[in-house]
């Protein structure tokens, strides 16, 4: 009789102790706090500045893609496609990863007078993410017609967003980051 009943006791310990487990998992916080989507993010307008650099950081959460400009960011796209095409011959630019991320900025990486501002030495790696726990490769497609195209291979489709930042001076940043995880 005392076996059953400590028996009874160890299952109803345990059964309350299961139903205190299970709500917690089920409303877990988001990683690292991220409410982002995957849904393309963009900003239609034009501008007259000019593409000057791509740099790249890792961060806890998230890795970071950043356009510099000369000028104000004033348009862009950023969303997920199932190939990026170069502009104005369609060319696939086949990426590393298992997800796509094409970002169109409304800025062209040459000037007036035809020059390149920013002309990396492998456009197909134009960025070293060597070791990045979301980004496989960033390759710089080109510009056309004052619009300029990165490819960006990730490692799925993942959690991101765009905005822009100002500065340096008079030039500003697109800022793309994607999540390490769901």
């Amino acid at each position: 009789m005392k076996k059953r009943i400590l028996s009874v006791l160890a299952s109803g310990a345990l059964l309350v102790g299961l139903g205190a487990v299970a709500p917690a998992t089920a409303s877990a916080a988001p990683y690292c706090g991220i409410r982002w989507g995957s849904l393309p993010e963009s900003v239609t307008a034009t501008t007259s500045a000019q593409v000057e650099n791509l740099r790249s950081g890792r961060h806890d959460c998230f890795d970071r893609l950043v356009v510099d400009l000369d000028g104000s960011v004033t348009g862009y796209s950023v969303s997920y496609v199932s190939r990026v095409e170069q502009l104005g011959s369609g060319q696939v630019v086949p990426l590393s990863g298992a997800a796509d991320l094409q970002v169109l900025v409304e800025a062209a990486a040459y000037d007036d007078r035809g020059e390149a501002t920013y002309s990396p030495r492998t456009p197909s790696r134009a960025v070293d993410v060597t070791g990045y726990r979301t980004f496989r490769q960033v390759a710089f497609t080109g510009s056309f017609e004052g619009q300029t195209l990165i490819g960006l291979g990730v490692r799925a489709r993942l959690p991101m967003r765009a905005f822009v930042l100002d500065g340096p001076g008079d030039g500003s940043r697109l800022v793309i980051d994607v999540a390490h995880q769901w």
